[in-house]
């Protein structure tokens, strides 16, 4: 007996997809990242019935790319090492000889340049708002992710301080350089009335690998560019459950 995969299935829906769009997704994210692979509507049914519970890590990194999530928080189990075989209910196999396991973030910073900033990191920004002439700060927890020089982060579900705004940030790195672009959907129920908000950011990595500090740059209602400072500071190098449900809060 198999054990269906309800968050995989819960993620997809979340994100309005049918397993059809999640397949596409999915392999638009290979070619993004330079590892393409082949997810077809039957592969994603597959891994939402749980006839496949350890994916290939060339699919385990396209589905973090598409959900901002790590594959332990999709219903998975990370995925299997060299040599290793997944069997599926027809006697086909999930995994490849020559596929490695996915690169698991350390357990704690290290001194100097960070290699991995894989974790949850708190997301800090200022913005000025006109139509109430006062000076605001964006609070999330976010998630990292980094596959060779690129980090996808994505807001934890309730980690956003005051409403509910998702934030999304696609970065790369370059030494101690990390530039990229930002989006934000803001709260129906909010000031901003669901407005989505987009633009550029760029920071420079301290030496610790702790923080990253710079600006970001954005278009206004009124198509005027504003700009603010933005940080993002260390939390913890985990991305288990635990640890994701710990920091699923609005930060103080």
């Amino acid at each position: 007996m198999t054990t269906p995969n309800a968050t995989l299935r819960a993620v997809r829906i979340g994100m309005l997809m049918s397993q059809d769009d999640f397949a596409r997704a999915v392999r638009a994210a290979g070619r993004r990242t330079g590892r393409p692979n082949d997810a077809t509507k039957r592969l994603v049914q597959r891994w939402e019935a749980g006839e496949t519970t350890s994916p290939r890590p060339v699919y385990a990194r396209a589905l973090e790319e598409v959900t901002g999530l790590p594959i332990e928080s999709l219903g998975f189990a990370a995925p299997l090492p060299v040599g290793r075989l997944q069997m599926d209910g027809r006697g086909g196999h999930d995994v490849e000889p020559g596929e490695g396991p996915a690169v698991t973030p350390t357990a704690a910073p290290q001194a100097g340049p960070r290699s991995n900033y894989s974790g949850v990191w708190l997301s800090r920004y200022e913005y000025f708002s006109s139509g109430r002439d006062a000076q605001f700060v964006g609070l999330h927890h976010v998630v990292v992710l980094q596959h060779g020089d690129r980090l996808t982060i994505r807001s934890l579900p309730n980690g956003c301080s005051n409403v509910n705004s998702p934030l999304t940030m696609d970065l790369t790195v370059d030494g101690s350089v990390v530039t990229g672009t930002w989006v934000e959907q803001t709260a129906k129920e909010g000031y901003y009335r669901g407005a989505r908000y987009h633009g550029a950011v760029q920071m420079l990595a301290e030496p610790t690998g702790r923080r990253l500090a710079g600006k970001w740059i954005g278009f206004g209602k009124e198509m005027d560019v504003n700009t603010g400072p933005w940080e993002l500071v260390f939390r913890d190098a985990s991305t288990d459950r635990a640890t994701l449900a710990k920091y699923d809060r609005a930060p103080e």
